[in-house]
């Protein structure tokens, strides 16, 4: 997107700061212009003369660029009331929409939200070299749903390991994927893997090989009678603990929905 002024005044210096005043700039910042017509005296001060005339030609930042993408979209799901509030960030920009109607904006689990970023940061960074990162955003719906999946993930680690049995989930995004095998990972006894394809892909829930061969190992060593000996190593709380310093086991790196979009 490009904002241009075309700036007219007594001299070119006036036609310039004219352009930038247009375009609410200060008369001193730095930018390129195009002289489109040079100021001309009026001839015995009466006859003829013009005045300067410069124009000025802005690029759109990539902010700028998706927030009115974004606004765009909105209006036309009947959301105008829906207002957006931009945040810098590092690497990007943060969106926080505010509204009545930004559950309409959330959609199921999310869904619609996700959707609606992917598409708002496609356009920030088309035909761009560096990735700049955008993030849509409602009432702190992100950091509430990453503890939901956090939850969820873990519960079902100790189920498979109560049960011994694998869970499948939903289908989920690649970001909401890492989310559930970074949560699964730190629980002792517990591994997650990934099914499906394209959208049909989900994360698989079950109990690490490892942990099942040293559950097997323990009742080797019952004692007399079939009972377990009561200095045996096997404790199934140990084995079901939460290690916060283990390793997640992820799908590759922080690509998908949130990360870079290649082009």
């Amino acid at each position: 997107m490009i904002k241009e002024a075309i700036g007219v005044g007594e001299t070119e210096i006036d036609a310039l700061n004219d352009a930038k005043r247009q375009l609410g700039l200060d008369e001193s910042a730095e930018v390129e212009f195009e002289l489109i017509q040079c100021a001309k005296k009026k001839k015995f001060g009466l006859f003829g003369g013009s005045p300067a005339k410069i124009k000025i030609m802005l690029k759109a930042s990539q902010a700028e660029e998706a927030e009115s993408f974004l606004r765009k979209v909105l209006d036309k799901m009947n959301l105008e009331n829906v207002t957006i509030e931009a945040e810098e960030a590092d690497d990007g920009v943060v969106f926080n929409l505010e509204g009545e109607d930004v559950g309409f904006v959330i959609g199921r689990r999310g869904e619609t939200l996700d959707s609606l970023q992917y598409i708002t940061s496609l356009v920030a960074n088309h035909n761009q070299d560096t990735y700049f990162k955008v993030t849509i955003d409602t009432g702190n719906y992100r950091e509430k749903r990453e503890k939901t999946l956090e939850i969820l993930g873990r519960k079902m680690a100790f189920k498979a390991i109560k049960t011994g049995r694998k869970t499948s989930l939903e289908p989920m995004n690649p970001y909401e994927r890492r989310i559930i095998h970074t949560a699964v990972q730190k629980v002792n006894g517990a591994i997650s893997w990934s099914e499906g394809e394209n959208i049909n892909r989900h994360v698989v829930i079950g109990v690490d090989p490892k942990y099942k061969n040293n559950h097997r190992g323990s009742y080797n060593n019952r004692g007399r009678g079939g009972k377990r000996p009561y200095n045996s190593n096997y404790s199934a709380r140990q084995q079901t603990s939460v290690d916060p310093d283990r390793k997640p086991l992820n799908e590759g790196d922080a690509s998908g929905l949130y990360g870079r979009i290649d082009k």
